[in-house]
């Protein structure tokens, strides 16, 4: 017997943890502890698309790969000697970052989907309202209101984490921009868009998700305390996709919980 999981397989596991149709459902997801996929990661994301149906959407986390910031200066600025030898981000061309996996890279390139403008907040989406999710990004606290993780919440969706850790909830990045917390650290770098006459360096801004979004919640690792205390009040479902321990949450409940979390730790 062989020990391949095939596209079917998964179907059944993703409507068994609760993924409906009509559903707009973010995903995270470790490929490693899936198991065995007969067509590898195209084969969760056809499961996905195939659960949700022609009526509803799949989008990811994707960031880009941008390995010049090893360059920043004090000032957030690339030396002048660099600056003519990185490439613009494309959200067309511009890989996904490596380190959340290949999930985002294989989404990203599958026939259909749609990229947000957003370099570093960059989101992902297949489906009926992925225009909607990634349209009109902003370049500046891509985090926040209007961005594609709030349409993610404005639309009823879910977040599933696929073997994922729940340190990896992209949706918590929402929170800790909407979170009234005190002495939130600003980020302000440089960032090549490639444009029709070359690259053009913009500086942007946004609140640091590199590490805790403010120095009193340094070394509390705080969303995996945000997604274990909402599992504790009952909320999200829990089983297997694959061989993947699972986990699948709404997105609004999600949030709600963790503005409250970072509000009263945050102080």
């Amino acid at each position: 017997m062989s020990d391949f999981l095939s596209c079917a397989d998964l179907v059944t596991d993703l409507s068994q943890i609760g993924v409906r149709a009509s559903d707009v459902v973010m995903v995270h997801a470790a490929m490693s502890t899936v198991g065995n996929l007969i067509n590898g990661p195209d084969t969760l994301i056809d499961a996905l698309l195939r659960t949700v149906g022609p009526s509803g959407t799949i989008m990811a986390y994707t960031d880009w790969d941008a390995r010049y910031e090893a360059l920043l200066d004090e000032t957030g600025r690339v030396p002048a000697g660099w600056r003519d030898r990185i490439s613009g981000f494309d959200p067309q061309r511009s890989r996904a970052v490596r380190d959340h996996g290949v999930l985002p890279e294989f989404l990203r390139t599958t026939p259909g989907a749609l990229r947000s403008d957003n370099p570093g907040a960059s989101m992902t989406a297949i489906g009926a309202r992925a225009d909607w999710l990634v349209a009109d990004h902003a370049l500046d606290y891509g985090y926040g209101p209007g961005s594609p993780l709030a349409r993610l919440v404005e639309a009823g969706g879910k977040v599933l984490m696929v073997g994922a850790p729940h340190d990896t909830m992209t949706l918590i990045h929402h929170a800790e921009h909407l979170a009234d917390i005190p002495n939130k650290r600003i980020k302000r770098w440089a960032v090549p868009f490639a444009g029709p006459d070359g690259t053009v360096w913009r500086m942007c801004e946004e609140f640091d998700t590199s590490d805790a979004v403010a120095p009193q919640l340094d070394g509390i690792d705080y969303f995996t305390a945000i997604v274990t205390s909402h599992l504790e009040k009952g909320r999200g479902r829990q089983d297997k996709i694959g061989a993947a321990g699972s986990l699948l949450v709404d997105a609004k409940q999600m949030l709600e919980h963790a503005v409250a979390w970072l509000e009263r730790n945050g102080q």
